[in-house]
């Protein structure tokens, strides 16, 4: 399955991550264990994940 992401806008992607974050609220209200887990979790392994996995796509948008 070949998938064509040059066909994606600005809205598309922006819908996407409100999706992605809104479905993560949804796993906060749902979900207790996964609350309690994310809570109990301190902050910066949230941000050096996000940090590691933005690599990638800003390596692609950046090159030339």
């Amino acid at each position: 399955m070949k998938l064509n992401f040059k066909n994606l806008g600005f809205w598309d992607i922006a819908f996407t991550k409100t999706s992605v974050l809104f479905a993560t609220l949804f796993l906060f209200s749902v979900w207790d264990a996964f609350a309690d887990w994310a809570m109990n979790t301190h902050w910066a392994w949230f941000l050096v994940i996000s940090l590691v996995l933005a690599v990638k796509p800003m390596k692609s948008v950046f090159k030339k």
